[in-house]
């Protein structure tokens, strides 16, 4: 009689210290919930217009900016509602008139999706891959947005950013970076907008799209707001990059939000900055793919492993029909051992595993879930 996957037990032993592998929300420190605690009678709740949370957001968008190691000219932006709104965002400010966008996966689609149904848009150029790979960035006549993904959460890819070689003279890249800003490095001179929401690698709760722009995209904003462009008031770049140059948003934030944001990239900081952190996933990611590599049951998902991300790790099971054993079974064990979020994207529809190793995750912890999911595979095989 094949076993329970949740009557398994997991040896303490094994399991490792942290159980939280999630890719949004992602694991948040039990130091910054305890600094959050500690102000909640003095800042939760009180004015986002006066000083003690304007000094929070001059924080985040300085320790950004020295996080990146961005020039002075460039802005930090943020705005409420996460990246599926910035991508409407977007289309209202940044796209003047047609985007190419690179997509392969779920998310890189979004983007794509939003450019084509806006009605003042011409129809965007779309290159897309097969899921576990991405497209060659190449330039395309008439775009002024290249629209790229900095890591793919739905599939674990992850992208090389570059500017493509002979785009037109103005035209911007603006990068998808929810899942890789804080763990994945990159160049400011290749980008021109890297936004992201804070829920992964800055290991705090959803709700905020922040995006740093350089001097070109901050003149595109405001050519665009000049353009007479119908824009809602809180859709606009122009209103966004405003308040926030007043270490304000332009309409009420959740304060939780900032002050984890916060307290991660000053942990960061603290660390070593971007360099440490990228160090630190990357161990991460060859501890699991090492491991995947090593399991006749198991293999990573993307094949070029100059393409696998070091921030999600997807690792295919052999079927069970195969002879493998379940991902839904190896998930619901490890759960019922205090283990989560392991499961895969739900509809990329594959017998697999999806890692999170942002910055907040030791190795440590990594190579402890390895352990646990050969004692899980065993006992489900008997």
């Amino acid at each position: 009689m094949a076993k329970n996957p949740s009557e398994i037990v997991i040896p303490a032993e094994l399991r490792p210290a942290d159980g939280r592998f999630g890719c949004g929300p992602s694991r948040v420190s039990q130091q910054a919930v305890d600094a959050l605690a500690s102000v909640a009678t003095t800042w939760l709740g009180t004015s986002h217009r006066q000083a003690p949370v304007k000094r929070v957001v001059g924080s985040v968008r300085a320790g950004l900016k020295q996080l990146f190691g961005l020039p002075d000219d460039w802005e930090i932006v943020l705005g409420n509602g996460g990246s599926t709104v910035y991508w409407d965002v977007a289309t209202f400010g940044l796209i003047e008139q047609r985007s190419a966008h690179f997509v392969f996966g779920e998310f890189s689609s979004k983007f794509a999706e939003a450019s084509a149904a806006a009605p003042h848009l011409g129809e965007p150029v779309v290159v897309e891959s097969a899921t576990g790979d991405h497209p060659a960035i190449a330039a395309v006549a008439g775009a002024d947005v290249y629209a790229l993904t900095h890591n793919e959460t739905s599939t674990g890819v992850a992208m090389q950013l570059r500017r493509p070689a002979g785009a037109e003279a103005g035209s911007l890249v603006v990068v998808d970076a929810t899942s890789a800003a804080g763990g994945l490095a990159w160049s400011p001179a290749e980008v021109d907008v890297y936004y992201f929401a804070p829920q992964k690698c800055f290991a705090s709760d959803g709700g905020l799209w922040i995006a740093a722009c350089s001097p070109a995209a901050v003149e595109r904003i405001e050519r665009v707001h000049a353009s007479k462009r119908w824009i809602p008031a809180s859709m606009s770049l122009k209103t966004a990059l405003d308040n926030s140059k007043l270490d304000q948003t332009y309409n009420t934030p959740a304060l939780a939000t900032l002050f984890l944001l916060d307290q991660q990239v000053q942990w960061m900081l603290g660390q070593g900055g971007l360099a440490w952190c990228a160090n630190r996933c990357a161990e991460s990611a060859s501890l699991l793919y090492r491991w995947a590599e090593s399991r006749e049951w198991a293999t990573p998902f993307v094949a070029d492993a100059a393409k696998r991300s070091n921030v999600v790790g997807t690792i295919d099971l052999v079927d069970p029909a195969a002879g493998g054993v379940s991902a839904n079974d190896v998930n619901a064990a490890l759960r019922a051992n205090g283990i989560v979020d392991t499961d895969s994207y739900r509809k990329l529809g594959r017998n697999q595993l999806r890692i999170g190793m942002f910055p907040a995750v030791p190795p440590t912890d990594v190579a402890a879930l390895t352990a646990c999911i050969d004692y899980v595979v065993n006992e489900l095989r008997g």
